[in-house]
């Protein structure tokens, strides 16, 4: 547990503010598969032992956090922003639409919603925090769900595409994997309005 995590928590709950909702995504840099946003409501005041930002975490760290946030939740929602919307509208907007999407799809309405890094004007009782995961609590919880469930997607997505590595690097840009691009083409999973992926459609319709 870092205490320090618990801090913007704490003073809302201070102020009466019970149903707080964690929001954050997972897989706006790859070049393949969906971006995935999350929100969560902790139960107001619960501890947790095992959850912290998921990109300090082991794969199997990431399981055992994932089943403490299930276990400490009020309300879990989880939506993916797929390849086609990433492509028709950018990256941004439907990392945004995504997060608005599991935040209004919560069973329970949030009293306060806290973002990791990202504004969303349409909610008034809503706080943007940079770095959120590694601040917050609720926020760190959401990065959790949001990495395992697109970490998931990704190895499903390996079965079917394995000369990709899915399973490996998620759909990132590694060297390797932008290699992988060029010499078999991209899959329909792959964002094709990034640019290595564009360089690559061009050489296979040539």
């Amino acid at each position: 547990m870092i205490p320090s995590m618990y801090e913007y928590e704490n003073k809302l709950i201070h102020i009466g503010k019970l149903h707080i909702c964690g929001v954050d995504e997972a897989g706006r840099g790859p070049l393949a598969g969906p971006v995935v946003a999350a929100a969560v409501i902790l139960k107001p005041g619960a501890i947790l032992h095992h959850v912290k930002d998921s990109k300090m975490l082991s794969e199997k760290q990431l399981q055992v956090a994932l089943e403490e946030v299930k276990q400490h939740a009020l309300a879990i929602k989880v939506v993916l922003g797929s390849v086609e919307d990433i492509d028709r509208i950018n990256i941004y907007r439907a990392t945004k639409e995504a997060m608005v999407e599991a935040i209004n799809g919560l069973s329970i309405k949030p009293d306060f919603i806290l973002t990791d890094a990202m504004p969303i004007p349409e909610y008034k009782n809503l706080e943007s925090i940079i770095k959120g995961d590694q601040k917050s609590i609720s926020i760190a919880a959401a990065s959790i769900v949001a990495k395992t469930t697109r970490d998931a997607y990704m190895r499903h997505m390996h079965d079917l595409f394995p000369e990709y590595g899915f399973d490996q690097h998620k759909g990132y840009p590694t060297k390797k994997r932008i290699d992988s691009l060029q010499t078999y083409g991209p899959t329909p999973i792959h964002r094709q309005s990034f640019q290595p992926v564009k360089d690559a459609m061009l050489k296979w319709l040539k």
